[in-house]
């Protein structure tokens, strides 16, 4: 595909895109809802197809060398395409955002004033070997009444054209524009380029992917971005963590999917915790076969690998941890600062005074108090899905849901009222 052709090829998905969201942003919450419960419904009687679609990228993927971590975040199952369904109908049964009133106050002038919110417009979305967020993204664009243009990865392509068929099966059904959720139809990166140069046809791209994509994307867009680089995620072990807790965390936070970006990537150990309760969670995570990559005398435990200074401050998304002991709460601090990538960080403490340090001492987007941070996930907020976690400061942070893809405007009623 020449620049031109991407060019093109993305003006017409925008210019449509750009038309169905003026009728998006109108749309009755009832018909929004009937269209994501259709496409739930589509979903499943399509199961088998998007499976068989699943089933050559699985292929694909293999033939490319993609590690297995990988290889799980691109794999469909029945209970993965029912899980699918099941976000579309818990974002369908949320409240939907367009119209609500955030704050309305009075004037001394007469005027009343609401800010209420709003749509943002077309959103663009580019992610990588996840077909899923094909259905998140959709879902919670068309919520929130805006369009979405879709440029899944070059390895998802099968599986992602499968699910965005039921979605417009969705749309179809409750009689709104098929344009709302639009799929980029090719692997040819020029796409991705010509998206990222979309100004005035896309309000905001939104990379879900390793640090390349969201490098690339941060680097060459010209329309703002919502991203995050990394999941390099921390657990601290504090000296009053409740030992049997932190066994149960830490193995979960690393193990449950170490493909996703709220898998733990680095542990801290405070060496009176270790003085008190021994290696006993360095050898859990040995013995369920993750690879510890240990620091200073946690390398003195048997079967540890010894770390180097480039394993902190790495997203392995593997079977792989970074270890390192620390004295107390405020080296945990310093060292995540320096390593940290701003995403999730979780505290096992039974004192509530470390807790309040290290929630007040970090700026992350997600801190967590003995919880596993593999609850990093928009569905886990109770958002029914997420596009991705936004580490920025401005608009969205957090898990970006329904809520999070509106702007706001302001709405002033007066009765003849002029300004002095």
């Amino acid at each position: 595909m020449t620049t031109s052709d991407a060019q093109q090829l993305i003006v017409t998905l925008g210019e449509a895109a750009r038309m169905a969201a003026i009728e998006l942003a109108q749309a009755p919450a009832p018909q929004k809802t009937q269209a994501l419960n259709a496409a739930a419904d589509a979903l499943l009687a399509d199961k088998a197809d998007v499976i068989a679609a699943n089933d050559k990228d699985i292929e694909f993927a293999r033939e490319k060398g993609l590690s297995d971590a990988m290889l799980d975040r691109l794999r469909l199952d029945d209970a993965r395409i029912e899980a699918i369904a099941a976000s579309l109908r818990e974002v369908a049964a949320q409240d939907d955002p367009v119209g609500q009133v955030i704050a309305e106050w009075d004037r001394p002038t007469g005027l009343h004033i609401q800010r209420v919110r709003t749509p943002i417009g077309v959103i663009g979305v580019i992610y990588e070997s996840r077909p899923n967020v094909t259905a998140d993204a959709a879902a919670l664009a068309l919520k929130s009444g805006n369009a979405v243009i879709l440029r899944g990865g070059s390895e998802s392509l099968n599986s992602s054209s499968a699910i965005h068929a039921c979605m417009v099966k969705g749309l179809r059904a409750a009689g709104l524009p098929e344009a709302s959720v639009q799929m980029v139809p090719t692997r040819d990166r020029a796409a991705v380029s010509a998206m990222l140069g979309a100004q005035g046809l896309i309000d905001v791209i939104i990379p879900r992917g390793g640090k390349g994509l969201v490098g690339l994307v941060q680097a060459e867009a010209r329309v703002p971005v919502f991203a995050h680089l990394e999941g390099i995620c921390h657990i601290y072990v504090d000296a009053a963590a409740d030992p049997e807790k932190a066994r149960r965390v830490v193995l979960n936070a690393k193990t449950r999917r170490t493909g996703i970006c709220g898998a733990a990537e680095c542990l801290l150990i405070d060496r009176a915790f270790l003085a008190a309760h021994g290696d006993t969670i360095l050898r859990d995570l040995i013995d369920a076969g993750v690879e510890v990559r240990a620091a200073d005398e946690l390398a003195r435990t048997q079967g540890t690998v010894p770390a180097s200074e480039d394993d902190f401050g790495k997203e392995f998304l593997d079977m792989i941890i970074a270890a390192k002991p620390v004295d107390g709460v405020d080296q945990a601090i310093a060292h995540i600062r320096r390593f940290g990538s701003q995403h999730t960080e979780s505290v096992l403490t039974e004192d509530d005074a470390v807790a309040a340090r290290f929630f007040a001492g970090l700026d992350s987007a997600i801190l967590m108090r003995n919880a596993s941070t593999q609850f990093a996930d928009g569905g886990e907020f109770g958002m029914g899905a997420e596009i991705g976690i936004a580490t920025g400061k401005m608009h969205a942070r957090g898990p970006v849901g329904a809520e999070q893809l509106t702007s706001f405007k302001y709405l002033v009623t007066g009765d003849g009222t002029v300004r002095a």
